[in-house]
C-alpha cells in the first residue's frame, strides 16, 4: 500500500446515473445501492478518465493511501473479457496519459494470452472506439522538437506552446515536456492581459495554468507541483500572477510545494497588472 492518486466519489452529488461506468477503462466502478462506488483500489489507476463524464461533478481524484494499481490484474480480469474494442480503448488510455510501464505490462499480458492487437488501431484517433477513448482532450503531446519560423512578410508570430495539455489538473507529473525543464505556472488571466506573453515568457518553457480562486481540488495542485520538482526534476519554476489578491494563492501553492519537495529549485514571481504591465519580477 502506498500514497497515490485515486478516484474519490462525492456521494451527496452522485445520483447513480451510471454514466461513469463505461467510461472507466479499468472496470473499477459499479453502481451499488444507487451510488457509484469504487469497488477496488487495485483496479483504479487514478488517471481520471471517468471524471469528465460525470454530469453531477461527483468524481474527483485525491492522494491517499491505497493498494497499488495492478495493470496485469486489471487487463486479465476486466479488460480482455470485454473484447477487442475495449482492449484497444484501454491501451489508448494508457498511451494518451504517458503510462509507459502500464502500457508495456498490458502488452506483455496480451502476448502471454495469445491475443493479437493491431497497434495501429491504438495509435490512430479512432472515433469507432468506446466513448472514453476517443479524441481525449487530456492526451499528452510534446511537440517541443518541432521547428517553426516567423512569417516576416506578414509580421505574424508563431505560437510558442510546445505541449498539451496545459491545465494543471490534466498534466501528468511524468509528462516528457516537464522533464528537467524550466516551467511557468500561470494564472489563467495572465495571457489575456500580457500582450507579449508567448514571446517573452512562454518561449522555450513548459507551462501549467491554474486559477487559485475558481479551481477545485487545490490540494491536488500541491501534490502535483511537488511531483514536478521531485519526480520530473524541473529546473526552475516561474509563477505568473495578476495583481488581484486572489492570485496570491498560486504563489503560496508554489512556495508550499517547494517546501515539501526534497529537491530545491529557484522560484521566480512575475506579477502582471490588469492593463498588461509587469509590476514585479523577482526571484524569491
Amino acid at each position: 500500500m502506498s500514497k497515490r492518486e485515486i478516484i474519490k466519489i462525492d456521494e451527496e452529488k452522485c445520483n447513480g446515473c451510471g454514466i461513469c461506468i463505461p467510461n472507466c477503462p479499468e472496470g473499477a466502478l459499479q453502481v451499488i445501492d444507487g451510488k457509484a462506488r469504487l469497488i477496488s483500489d487495485i483496479f483504479c489507476d487514478g488517471l481520471g478518465a471517468c471524471i469528465g463524464h460525470c454530469p453531477q461533478g461527483a468524481i474527483s481524484t485525491e492522494k491517499r493511501n491505497a493498494e497499488n494499481y495492478d495493470e496485469k490484474k486489471v487487463i486479465k480480469e476486466n479488460i480482455i473479457k470485454a473484447g477487442k474494442n475495449t482492449i484497444i480503448a484501454h491501451l489508448k488510455h494508457l498511451k494518451d496519459h504517458g503510462e509507459t510501464k502500464y502500457y508495456d505490462d498490458a502488452l506483455e499480458v496480451l502476448d502471454d494470452e495469445g491475443i493479437e492487437i493491431n497497434l495501429d488501431d491504438v495509435n490512430e484517433c479512432g472515433c469507432n472506439h468506446e466513448p472514453h477513448s476517443a479524441c481525449s482532450g487530456a492526451k499528452v503531446m510534446d511537440f517541443s522538437e518541432e521547428k517553426t519560423s516567423e512569417t516576416e512578410e506578414t509580421g505574424k508570430r508563431n505560437s510558442q506552446l510546445k505541449q498539451w495539455p496545459v491545465q494543471l489538473h490534466l498534466i501528468p507529473p511524468n509528462a516528457s515536456y516537464l522533464q528537467e525543464k524550466d516551467v511557468i505556472l500561470v494564472a489563467d488571466c495572465v495571457a489575456y492581459s500580457l500582450a507579449d506573453f508567448h514571446k517573452d515568457y512562454l518561449k522555450d518553457k513548459s507551462i501549467a495554468i491554474a486559477c487559485p480562486k475558481l479551481d477545485t481540488n487545490i490540494d491536488i495542485y500541491l501534490d502535483k507541483l511537488t511531483s514536478f520538482i521531485d519526480s520530473a526534476k524541473i529546473n526552475t519554476l516561474t509563477v505568473m500572477t495578476m495583481e488581484v489578491p486572489c492570485c496570491s494563492g498560486l504563489l503560496a501553492l508554489a512556495k508550499k510545494a517547494a517546501d515539501n519537495a526534497s529537491r530545491k529549485i529557484p522560484i521566480k514571481l512575475v506579477m502582471v497588472s490588469i492593463k498588461g504591465q509587469i509590476l514585479k519580477e523577482e526571484w524569491i
